[in-house]
């Protein structure tokens, strides 16, 4: 008979172990329960501090949310209605009216007493498909003809997938659509109703969600990933397209705030409805194991929205999850690649007829 192999540690050494491992593993817990303290400490006064800046904006201030019906999105338009007891111009601009209906429906309304009483307040809809920029300028122009002034765009309209090269009806990248050209053409169109809220002393800031701070090195050779496509290519382009957007849009527009965020992981219906079959199978695995180390939207609406409240002055700036800046290098910050980053991104998005 094959005798049983020895123990790893002789029987003498296990009370050792235990009175080394005991005190270790306690640190470590001790620790996470001080980190989730702190970190919830530090969400509280956020909260806080947003409600207040929100809440004494003058006026009705008009809050465009781009990607508005799920998600981040929605966390941040359900946060800035509540803020301002419904006193807004919302709109929610996406694909699932159903949702934006629901969400509509649930968003506080004012009060018929003193201050609140005027109807000067609007929660509205707008269908669009904004991988598709004829779609994109029809919905800006209608936001425009509504409201002279923008004083938040929030732009966070997404998908995952790992398929290859997806190309619109109108020759994009389907990835590179939602996650950059639409962006750039809804702040390019509705850039003079920033400038309006801006020149009336008001509040013009502008929001897009992505990965800052994860981009690559800006290939100017293949502008739009035509000649080589992969997942990783059109995340790192994207990623960096964004950081070159804030930075020329601020150039054009110094009074006004422009800001890139990375959200991190963030508990958002993204996987259950990706194009991608075996990704909307992970969901069911993956999300389960992994939903208590993410964000929830409603977190994560509160950290949006204080980088960009909180951080002075207007810049062109790349906030973390937590609403902290990002002050590591990138590879924008090319005035000539810019340029030509620009020149190509206004003829892709130019809408024929």
């Amino acid at each position: 008979m094959t005798p049983l192999l020895p123990s790893a540690y002789p029987p003498s050494t296990a009370p050792l172990l235990a009175a080394i491992s005991l005190p270790i593993s306690i640190a470590i817990i001790l620790n996470r329960i001080r980190a989730t303290m702190t970190r919830q400490a530090r969400l509280s006064s956020i909260r806080l501090s947003n409600a207040e800046t929100i809440s004494r904006m003058p006026g009705t201030p008009v809050a465009v949310f781009v990607g508005g019906t799920s998600g981040i999105g929605q966390g941040m338009a359900e946060a800035f209605a509540r803020w301002r007891g419904g006193r807004a111009h919302i709109v929610i601009v996406g694909r699932n009216e159903d949702a934006a209906a629901d969400i509509l429906a649930h968003l506080p309304k004012p009060s018929r007493d003193g201050e609140q009483a005027s109807t000067n307040w609007t929660h509205e809809f707008i269908p669009c498909d904004v991988s598709l920029m004829s779609k994109v300028h029809a919905a800006s122009q209608l936001i425009a003809s509504k409201y002279s002034k923008v004083n938040f765009l929030i732009l966070s309209a997404g998908f995952l997938s790992t398929t290859g090269r997806d190309e619109t009806s109108e020759g994009l990248d389907k990835k590179l659509a939602l996650h950059y050209y639409s962006r750039w053409k809804l702040i390019c169109e509705l850039e003079p109703a920033l400038r309006k809220a801006k020149g009336e002393g008001e509040e013009a800031r502008v929001l897009s969600i992505l990965v800052a701070g994860k981009g690559a090195r800006l290939d100017l050779e293949d502008l739009g990933l035509e000649k080589r496509y992969s997942a990783a290519r059109v995340r790192g382009q994207a990623i960096t397209y964004n950081d070159y957007m804030i930075e020329s849009f601020y150039a054009r527009n110094p009074e006004i705030t422009f800001t890139h965020a990375h959200p991190g992981g963030v508990d958002t219906p993204l996987m259950d409805v990706s194009p991608s079959p075996w990704m909307r199978a992970m969901a069911y695995v993956v999300l389960p194991i992994f939903r208590p180390l993410l964000t929830s939207k409603e977190d994560c609406a509160e950290y949006m929205w204080h980088g960009l409240l909180e951080n002075a002055g207007a810049m062109p700036r790349r906030i973390r999850w937590d609403g902290t800046v990002i002050d590591d290098a990138s590879w924008s910050g090319d005035e000539e690649a810019g340029r030509i980053l620009w020149e190509h991104t206004e003829k892709a998005t130019t809408v024929e007829g």
